[in-house]
């Protein structure tokens, strides 16, 4: 280094006597260390001018600016230098000259962060601006990859045999109930394994954990003036780089190293996990918004734009992805597999993925190119494929997602069906049928039980408790006049709106929640619980929590302690759904004589009633597996407002045992495996009013 340039960058500890400025190449995309610098890989098209920023972590401005050579520093439209003598330490951005007019968005002023970066300058305190750089989000950090995995792989467990349980890494322990040392972050879910692993769930969904800006709104609460966040993270500002306030040390690319110590343990504990991951659309908003990185780096390949420059919002956020531009598809294929290989993660559900689908212009696609490299890229071969197979724009695509016999779906009508049931409405009962028996409506073509994921209740929507204790949203404290949030809840307060002390109402709503798990941890399909759900956790009616960083969405930890009873529902009917086979089979065929054989009855045996005025049917399930005859299942549902008898199926040299009794109180709701109650009456069962019953047919010696 001449003395020249010792005097131009300083005498920083990243620079070395080597240092200089080279072609590099093109691939890989990022900021990669190699021998004896670091080589820097940036795709634009429409660019006409890049410069490369060098900075020291903490320092505001620039120590380098390193433009680049149109020809000599550039391959077809990727931007590529290597700087030898470079450590890792430094942090950079980069700044992009070009057209300046719609479709296009240069602003050579803009520092902007690297979309392939895997950790940000972002916010390390939650929501605190006093101890950020005024260009927080932009400039990228170089991490060491280095991390002892020991023997740790992705779980590859059967998605027919995973229990899904959805949670945010901030509401799921930041409550001063949770007792962790490290709330709201990676380690504080480390905290909570023990827990997990008592209830029995085989995997967790995290919301979203790339970077994000919590305080991207400046609306308040009208209530009390607080102020409101992204709470959620469904803006995402990055498809590589971690929430860095999930961290609980507050070192640069400690979000990291922390996240996998998270995956490690989970898997440790055998627990899988997921990311909810957000690539139809990105927190940069529309011609409103800020560019923080690819709307300043190539808005027209990144966006989808229409002939006069102004974005496409299929998500309902202000722009959308241009997913299916062909280097756009790499992208989000090179962010999937690292995720997959540096991260350990088991599977991905994708938001509002029907958006994924669209073409350019954003038509419908009926082979859509991403979707299908996805399905068959060979690094994902084993990986969990969901697809939220809806979008913004009215496309509903469940039972219908392009799927290449890879995608799973939300199936947003069990969750429709099942909460119409239990609420009583008419005309439900063969809608039922079809929910617990798999949805093969939806998912018979090439397809199996386990591409449904059923759900009763997820983060978006009501918890189960506010299901049957609000017969309609209460968003007020979300700032928008209670006109925000889905209007079609299908949920029914049980008599009371919200709090009450009226006994019976709070005992029929106990029933009620009995209810709904019983039917969706028991129905063929994945089941996924919503985190907090199995303690009867409550948003006070909000059923679009997205801005709640309080109470409203943090789980409270001292519920548990008054709702052992419900816990102890949740976690005897996981059991049990493991122990039995015939409920996981994963086809809706018989297969070389085994699988589940399915008859539906009424009242009386082999006559269930299909009217519009039914209100109740009974389940048989029989058959056997590879590793021989199971227990017979028989579930009677009623949501009649009175009790019936039901006649049940005569049994030779077996007798029935009640496992389930939804109208029963305390711990005779449910029973534990070795305390099932043989019936009395081997010949019919009375079914309470508004109640679920399970009995099992086992060997009486």
């Amino acid at each position: 280094m001449s003395t020249e340039e010792t005097h131009r960058y300083g005498l920083l500890s990243f620079i070395t006597e080597e240092f200089s400025f080279e072609r590099g190449h093109p691939l890989p995309l990022g900021a990669n260390v190699q021998r004896g610098g670091i080589n820097f890989a940036i795709f634009s098209r429409h660019a006409t001018a890049v410069t490369l920023l060098l900075f020291e972590p903490g320092v505001e401005s620039e120590i380098a600016a390193f433009p680049f050579d149109n020809k000599y520093n550039r391959t077809g439209d990727i931007w590529h230098a290597f700087i030898a003598g470079l450590d890792p330490g430094v942090a950079y951005a980069y700044r992009m000259d070009g057209p300046q007019t719609p479709p296009h968005s240069f602003n050579p002023t803009l520092v902007l962060a690297d979309p392939c970066a895997i950790a940000l300058n972002g916010r390390r305190f939650w929501a605190n601006k006093t101890k950020q750089c005024s260009d927080c989000f932009r400039r990228a950090l170089l991490v060491n990859h280095d991390y002892d995995w020991e023997f740790d792989q992705p779980i590859n467990r059967p998605l027919a045999d995973s229990i899904i349980y959805e949670l945010h890494v901030r509401g799921f322990t930041m409550h001063s109930s949770s007792k962790v040392s490290n709330p709201g972050t990676f380690h504080g879910i480390i905290e909570k394994i023990p827990y997990l692993k008592e209830l029995g769930i085989t995997a967790v969904e995290l919301l979203p954990v790339t970077e994000f800006d919590e305080l991207e709104s400046d609306r308040v609460n009208p209530e009390n003036g607080e102020p409101l966040f992204n709470f959620w993270g469904y803006h995402p500002l990055s498809f590589f780089a971690l929430k860095a306030a999930y961290a609980s040390e507050k070192t640069s690319g400690s979000e990291v190293k922390e996240f996998k110590d998270m995956v490690k343990a989970l898997h440790s504990a055998g627990i899988e996990v997921i990311l909810d991951v957000v690539y139809n659309h990105t927190g940069e908003g529309d011609h409103r918004g800020r560019a923080y990185s690819l709307k300043g780096i190539d808005n027209k390949a990144y966006y989808m734009l229409s002939a006069d420059g102004s974005y496409m919002n299929f998500s309902g956020c202000g722009n959308t992805v241009n997913c299916n531009h062909p280097f756009v598809r790499s992208f989000i294929l090179d962010s999937l597999r690292y995720f997959v290989m540096e991260m350990h993660v088991d599977g991905f559900r994708f938001d509002l993925a029907s958006i994924l689908g669209r073409d350019q212009s954003g038509h419908v696609l009926a082979s859509p190119p991403l979707l299908e490299q996805i399905a068959g890229d060979p690094i994902l071969a084993n990986t969990k494929l969901i697809a939220e197979a809806w979008d913004a724009a009215g496309l509903y695509q469940v039972g219908s997602f392009p799927n290449w016999g890879r995608w799973a779906e939300w199936n947003g009508r069990f969750r429709d069906d099942i909460r119409c049931f239990v609420r009583g409405d008419p005309g439900m009962v063969g809608h039922l049928a079809t929910r617990l028996a798999g949805s093969s409506d939806l998912y018979q073509q090439g397809r199996e039980p386990s591409h449904g994921i059923n759900f009763m209740t997820s983060h978006d929507g009501f918890t189960l408790n506010d299901l049957v204790s609000y017969s309609e949203k209460h968003n007020q404290a979300n700032g928008e006049n209670n006109a925000d949030g889905d209007n079609s809840n299908h949920s029914w307060n049980c008599g009371a709106e919200g709090d009450t002390t009226d006994l019976n109402v709070l005992r029929l709503r106990e029933r009620q929640m009995r209810n709904f798990a019983t039917l969706l941890i028991l129905s063929r399909g994945v089941p996924m619980i919503l985190a907090g759900d199995e303690f009867s956790r409550s948003q006070r009616g909000n059923n679009n929590a997205y801005c709640q960083d309080n109470s409203i969405s943090w789980l409270d930890w001292g519920n548990l302690d008054h709702k052992q009873g419900l816990h102890r529902f949740f976690r005897l009917l996981i059991l049990f759904r493991k122990h039995h086979d015939l409920l996981r089979y994963d086809s809706f065929l018989l297969q070389n004589g085994h699988g589940p054989r399915i008859t539906w009855h009424g009242f009386r045996i082999g006559q269930p009633d299909w009217s519009e005025h039914s209100h109740s049917i009974a389940m048989h399930l029989a058959g056997s597996t590879a590793n021989g005859p199971m227990d017979d299942v028989y579930l009677i549902a009623n949501s009649h407002t009175e009790a019936h008898d039901f006649d049940l199926p005569w049994l030779e040299q077996r007798r029935w045992l009640r496992f389930v009794d939804t109208s029963l109180d305390g711990d005779s709701a449910i029973l534990e495996p070795d305390q099932l109650l043989k019936l009395d009456n081997q010949h019919a069962y009375r079914v309470s009013e508004r109640s679920v019953v399970v009995l099992i047919a086992k060997q009486i010696n």
